[in-house]
């Protein structure tokens, strides 16, 4: 049996009503919801939230609410993995487990289907244990720099003028949506060396956090 659950809690400091809010005419969350529902992967697709507003409108759309998650696990600091435990503990406690389980975050609008499909197949017939959607840096980060006082502060004084060739490419979690086995999201750590990543390209993933982030995924979604 597989789960997808789909983390929603109420409060959003940047953007008000961040998961429900209203993306090209319908809510956001109401996405990730019908994308998982379509890959028929999934005996169960629950929202874990602790609004009553957001139960509803994940209800209408197909989702299961099985429970209000506590407000101790609905702050910005809770990690996302105590909120997966939280909702596998509860399914265990009705005698239900899982093989797999995906996180898929209400903000994921620009994945397909395929790609939660593709990310299955990578975990059910390999050794791995957990997949990240992640994402290539478009740059190599060695070249990375901060401020300080306006005055340019290398990273990698060493690196920094190495030929471009020479780096490594290195990524970045993607923000959109993780696969693992039910025994690695009750671990200590998710990430082993039996994880990897699901790579998706630069059109495929926005992290919404900002509203500029926001139009800007709406720029891609219509040109899609």
């Amino acid at each position: 049996m597989n789960i997808a659950i789909i983390p929603a809690r109420q409060g959003s400091k940047r953007i008000k009503e961040k998961n429900i809010k209203n993306f090209l005419g319908k809510p956001i969350i109401s996405y990730a919801i019908k994308k998982a529902l379509s890959t028929k992967l999934f005996n169960y697709v629950v929202v874990s939230t602790d609004s009553l507003k957001i139960k509803k409108i994940s209800e209408k759309f197909g989702a299961k609410v099985f429970f209000l998650r506590p407000k101790k696990i609905s702050n910005d600091k809770a990690s996302t993995q105590v909120v997966i435990k939280h909702a596998l503990n509860w399914f265990k406690k009705k005698n239900i487990q899982f093989n797999y389980v995906c996180c898929i975050y209400p903000t994921s609008i620009l994945i397909k289907p395929k790609d939660l499909i593709k990310s299955y197949r990578l975990i059910k017939n390999s050794k791995w244990s957990f997949v990240m959607s992640a994402q290539k840096y478009s740059t190599q980060i060695e070249r990375s720099f901060n401020l300080k006082n306006n005055e340019i502060k290398l990273f990698n004084k060493k690196k920094f003028y190495k030929n471009s060739q020479d780096f490594k490419d290195f990524y970045h979690d993607a923000g959109q949506f993780y696969w693992g086995s039910s025994k690695i999201w009750c671990s200590k750590n998710t990430l082993s060396n039996k994880s990897t990543i699901y790579q998706l390209k630069k059109h495929k993933a926005v992290d919404i956090n900002t509203i500029e982030d926001w139009k800007f995924a709406e720029k891609l979604y219509r040109l899609k």
